[in-house]
């Protein structure tokens, strides 16, 4: 039994597992202690040591993996919150970077042939203030003004065509490798991500415009490069955590969005997903990010608890995945 498995893993992935799989409340008494597990686990642990270097590590690539920014956004999605030990503190610190646009911002270092200045700054970018957004929100902090402020500041740069590559004022001549009239995917797939959060009556329009461009993007995956986000091989390999511009974090953020579930190039999506199993239901990933070294998503050799994880929630959500039998809560693995 492939939730046996799961369940057989570590506590961030058993407290996952309990919520979102089987459905367990946070009240119950295995999510609770699976929960207090998580918070102590070592892995964990260094992760949140590392968040606390925010205003030490220079962001430099968009993509870099173990930048604070990206393991924020892991913390948030395996549950740490607003309440844990020593993230209101860091989150101070976040929030402490607020542009006079209103959206956070993260040490970085623009090039001068994007418009840079070539110099550490405190900038934000629609590649990364999506991100902290999101992962504030999902910490607790939704409700929060300045965030609202902020959300409310990038929902409003979308476009008919989804959201464009844009960056702080600060930057007056910045240009990513485009054309100012297209969409950026990635920024485009990171604010349908952040505005899944949030069910408001004003957003929908422009949801509406980027999930159509997202998922045209697929079907002209051969001709359509904006950015030079591609939608070849290695977007369609199976790669945890959702880090950047690929096909599962395309698939998750699409699920978000329920009217768009029987949309043909959504299915088509995910039955490229489903055909990745192995005979038990598993999923191995097919990329990895390598300085995720000693995490056990980090190798290709065997199937990933948390790469299934990700997927099974996935597939609940739209309908392509159910326990053939309950889950007794008595079974101690």
């Amino acid at each position: 039994n492939v939730v046996d498995w799961l369940m057989s893993g570590p506590a961030w992935i058993r407290y996952n597992c309990l919520r979102d799989l089987l459905g367990f409340d946070e009240n119950n008494a295995e999510v609770k202690s699976a929960r207090s597990e998580m918070l102590l686990d070592n892995q964990v642990q260094s992760l949140i040591l590392d968040v606390g270097n925010w205003e030490l590590e220079l962001l430099k690539r968009h993509n870099d993996s173990v930048h604070p920014l990206h393991k924020l956004v892991f913390l948030a999605d395996i549950g740490v919150n607003k309440h844990d030990e020593k993230i209101p503190e860091i989150i101070s610190t976040i929030m402490s970077h607020r542009s006079i646009e209103k959206p956070f911002q993260v040490l970085s270092n623009y090039p001068t042939v994007f418009g840079g200045s070539g110099k550490n700054e405190w900038l934000w970018c629609l590649c990364d203030a999506p991100s902290i957004l999101y992962a504030l929100s999902k910490m607790g902090y939704m409700d929060h003004p300045q965030i609202r402020l902020a959300i409310d500041y990038l929902a409003e740069l979308g476009r008919i065509n989804g959201w464009p590559c844009k960056a702080d004022q600060q930057l007056p001549n910045f240009k990513g490798p485009g054309k100012s009239s297209d969409p950026c995917p990635y920024a485009n797939l990171l604010m349908l991500k952040l505005l899944a959060l949030r069910s408001e009556e004003g957003d929908f329009l422009k949801i509406q415009s980027a999930l159509e461009t997202a998922l045209y993007l697929w079907e002209s995956s051969q001709k359509q490069h904006p950015f030079l986000f591609k939608m070849g091989n290695d977007f369609r390999k199976l790669k945890v955590p959702f880090i950047w511009y690929d096909i599962l974090h395309l698939a998750e953020v699409i699920s978000s969005y329920p009217q768009y579930y029987q949309d043909k190039r959504f299915q088509e999506i995910l039955e490229i997903i489903e055909n990745k199993q192995d005979s038990t239901g598993r999923f191995s990933c097919e990329s990895i990010w390598t300085k995720w070294t000693s995490w056990e998503f980090c190798q290709k050799r065997e199937p990933s608890r948390w790469l299934t994880f990700c997927v099974l929630r996935i597939f609940k959500r739209v309908g392509r995945w159910s326990l053939h039998q309950p889950y007794v809560e008595s079974q101690k693995l």
